[in-house]
């Protein structure tokens, strides 16, 4: 019995071992986001294997969350094969700094091999800093609004409008800070917990 468990562990850990490397293999730039933090670099590839089985959910959130036009999310994740965590991160430095998400993708694109780390502490973003550590709380903030949108039927954030996105402001552009001052998502008190009242 124990050789037969045993058997179906190592067959299951195989598989699963594959298809993470499979999910890895078809990014255009593979996946290695090298932030400069293990914490962040595990959150981000949770967030790929969220967007694997929930596509519209992490459109929404990266749409919702940093303002980034819909078509601009869609066309670097559907079609160009962006990782989602890479494409996460840099609509997430965008948000930080104020500017276009395309601008900070330009870069990664440009500059990918330089690990976001150092694209990040390029950009003003020093590691151990309260942008970084802002930076830091943005992702995780997002990864758990991923991990608790499966629960109710795998959707995360739902963005507004027809085409979820902000017509005015810097997200026409390629994204950055959403309009309205309300900040993230709006969640205004409650120390970022979404009670799933969306």
């Amino acid at each position: 019995m124990k050789t037969k468990i045993a058997g179906f562990v190592l067959t299951f850990g195989l598989a699963f071992s594959a298809g993470a490397q499979a999910l890895v293999d078809s990014f255009v730039f593979g996946f290695s986001p090298r932030t400069g933090d293990a914490f962040v670099d595990t959150q981000l590839g949770d967030i790929n294997v969220f967007a694997s089985g929930n596509t519209d959910g992490f459109i929404d959130d990266v749409v919702v969350s940093f303002g980034a036009p819909r078509h601009l999310v869609s066309e670097y994740y559907l079609e160009r094969r962006w990782a989602p965590g890479d494409l996460y991160f840099a609509c997430a430095i965008a948000y930080q700094l104020g500017r276009p998400c395309l601008e900070i993708i330009h870069i990664y694109e440009r500059d990918h091999g330089q690990g976001w780390g150092a694209i990040a502490q390029r950009l003003g973003i020093k590691p151990g800093s309260a942008a970084f550590h802002a930076l830091k709380g943005k992702v995780g903030r997002g990864h758990g609004k991923m991990k608790a949108g499966r629960g109710n039927g795998g959707h995360g954030a739902r963005a507004a409008g027809p085409q979820g996105g902000r017509s005015a402001g810097p997200a026409s552009q390629g994204g950055g800070r959403p309009q309205g001052g309300q900040g993230q998502g709006g969640q205004g008190k409650g120390k970022g917990k979404d009670k799933g009242g969306r």
